[in-house]
Parts: C-alpha cells; sequence; structure tokens
C-alpha cells in the first residue's frame, strides 16, 4: 500500500495509523446525524441557518426553488451520486488531514456511516415479498404499483469518538474544524446534529472494518424519563439481544450510544435519547437477522420503550480513523 500521499486519510487508521492504547471505560461519542444537500422543500426536511451554500458562499434558503444553486451539485439528478461521493472522498479525508497548526490526534475513531436505500429500514423492512393479485400472478401493470418512497429522516451520520467529553471542545475549537471543517458541512449537509453521548461497546469488533451497520435511532416511550429509559436500555434490553442465538451468528459488533449532552443547541439532535450501532458482513445477514424468530423477541423487549420519532436504517461503513486497536468491550457492570 503506498503511502506517498501525506495527506491521505489512510495515514490515520490500520495499518499505516499508529493505535494508542485501547480501553475498557466507555468512551464519548459524537453521533453525528446528517441530512444531504438536495431540492427537497425545506416543509419536508429541516435545513440548518447558513447550510445548502451556493457556489457564492449565501445560503440557498429554497433549495427546491433554485437546485441549480447549490454548490455541491446542481443537477437534481444526479445530487445523491455526488453527495455520496463528497462525503467519503472530499470532506472525510479534509476532516482527517492535520493541516498546519492542527491536530485531528484526540479522535480515537472516525467513522462515516452512509444509509443505503437498498438496505433494510423501519419505512420498508424485510421480508420482500413479490406482488401479485389474487391468482398468485405478478401483475401486469406495475406502473399503478409502485410502492410510495417512505425516506427515513437522516441519510448517514458520522461515528466520532473520543477519551474524555473535553477533547471534544479541544478539537472542534481548533481553527481547522471551527471555520473550515464547518464551512465545509455547510456544501455537502442540509442539517447536523450535535449531540454528545457515552459508548457503551457491548460486542467488540475483531477488526472494526465491518462494512455494513444497522443503525437504531431510539426516542423514548412517553412516561419514561431518559434515565430509566437509557438504564433499561442497557441493563435489561442488551443482555437479552446478546443473548440471540442470531445475535451470535451474525453480528460483528454491538454498541449502544447514550445521549448525555450536545455540542450546541440541537433541537433534532436532543430528541435522540440513545442509538445502537450492530454491525455485519453482508446486507444479507443484516436482512437474515431482522426476519429471524431471535430478533421477533429483540423487537417485543425495545418496542415497549420507543416514542414517535425513533427509526431504523441501513448503511455502509467507511472507517476513516482509527486510533483503538484491538476494539475492547465496554466494562459497564
Amino acid at each position: 500500500m503506498s503511502t506517498e500521499f501525506d495527506r491521505a486519510d489512510n495515514l490515520h487508521r490500520p495499518p499505516l495509523g499508529a493505535a494508542v492504547t485501547s480501553t475498557t471505560r466507555p468512551l464519548i461519542v459524537t453521533p453525528t446525524f446528517v441530512s444531504r444537500v438536495d431540492d427537497t422543500p425545506r416543509g419536508e426536511r429541516p435545513q440548518d441557518p447558513g447550510a445548502s451554500k451556493s457556489r457564492h458562499g449565501h445560503e440557498v434558503h429554497f433549495p427546491n426553488w433554485r437546485p441549480h444553486a447549490l454548490a455541491l451539485e446542481s443537477d437534481p439528478n444526479l445530487a445523491f451520486e455526488h453527495w455520496d461521493e463528497y462525503w467519503r472522498k472530499v470532506h472525510g479525508p479534509k476532516f482527517a488531514w492535520d493541516e498546519p497548526g492542527s491536530s485531528s490526534a484526540r479522535v480515537l475513531r472516525y467513522d462515516q456511516v452512509h444509509r443505503i436505500a437498498s438496505g433494510p429500514s423501519s419505512a420498508f423492512p424485510p421480508p420482500y415479498r413479490a406482488m401479485v393479485d389474487d391468482n398468485g400472478r405478478l401483475p401486469t401493470d406495475p406502473e399503478r404499483r409502485v410502492p410510495p418512497l417512505r425516506r427515513p429522516r437522516w441519510d448517514g451520520f458520522a461515528y466520532i469518538a473520543y477519551a474524555d467529553e473535553a477533547d471534544i471542545e479541544n478539537t472542534l475549537k481548533q481553527e481547522k474544524f471551527a471555520e473550515r471543517v464547518v464551512a465545509d458541512e455547510q456544501v455537502a449537509f442540509r442539517m447536523v446534529t450535535r449531540e454528545i453521548t457515552r459508548e457503551y461497546i457491548l460486542i467488540a469488533s475483531a477488526r472494526h472494518r465491518d462494512p455494513v451497520s444497522l443503525v437504531k435511532i431510539h426516542m423514548r416511550a412517553p412516561g419514561l424519563s431518559r434515565e430509566e429509559f437509557q438504564r433499561r436500555m442497557l441493563d435489561e434490553h442488551a443482555p437479552l439481544v446478546m443473548a440471540q442465538p442470531a445475535t451470535r451468528e451474525f453480528v460483528r459488533r454491538y454498541a449502544q450510544l447514550h445521549n448525555i449532552g450536545s455540542t450546541q443547541a440541537d433541537p433534532e439532535g436532543s430528541r435522540i435519547d440513545a442509538v445502537s450501532v450492530l454491525s455485519f458482513a453482508s446486507l444479507n445477514d443484516v436482512e437474515d437477522y431482522l426476519v429471524s424468530a431471535d430478533h421477533a423477541a429483540i423487537e417485543a423487549s425495545e418496542s415497549p420503550l420507543l416514542g414517535e420519532g425513533s427509526e431504523w436504517w441501513t448503511g455502509i461503513n467507511y472507517s476513516v480513523i482509527n486510533r483503538l486497536v484491538p476494539e475492547l468491550a465496554t466494562a459497564w457492570r
């Protein structure tokens, strides 16, 4: 593997990147959920002030009226592909690169999880069944029967881990992050959450290069405090998940992220009480896991705890920074 590109992000992860001492104590994670810049009306997807920048550096307030003005991509037909490529291939290396006077050394791990429409989601879960008429035949008029798209709220999230909460401010207050990385976010994202969580790694990854993640965004049921919800998720629900044979067969990594605050005013992120991330070797493994009887038991345990706004979806996982090798399970009991 070439090492001649001193600004490449592969210098920040194995086998080229230097590892630090792994730990069994909870890490601090900023699970930054993002929605992509596109021409969706603001009434359908909110937009952060200053986001969805034009080529002149100004916010495009109504991107559905002026998609041609968006700096990222002026052709709505190409917006998703261009955004997906930009986040991984342009924004990720910008975040990882230590420009003169800056350092990302306090970032222990940075993964990008890109939601993919073809993966399972709460809006369209498996099993996927053939569309047939009363005689068991495929319809001759499929153009009349196309299911509506129910797009999840978020298009992905940045999974960024630190040893301590103070490391977040010490990193993000650097001029590179505060000015240039945030400016880049305003080109690529229309909304970004800023929550801070405590991470509990329940099943550690053998390599932390698992390609597929099932992301569950949890908002607690009415009548539950955040503290009680998080306690039940960790002390009662997590052991049930780990005890299932299907979990042992398919799940490569399992972590819960418990919301403990935010880096700024964050009305969207503040509604999220916890996030579960389960990693797999393939999309088919996710699908087989979700249709198993074991996962039905997991859903029966989870559903009473969840309230409106909860969603789950599948994403492709890219490791940008990883200084934690090997990964260790959290000592949480």
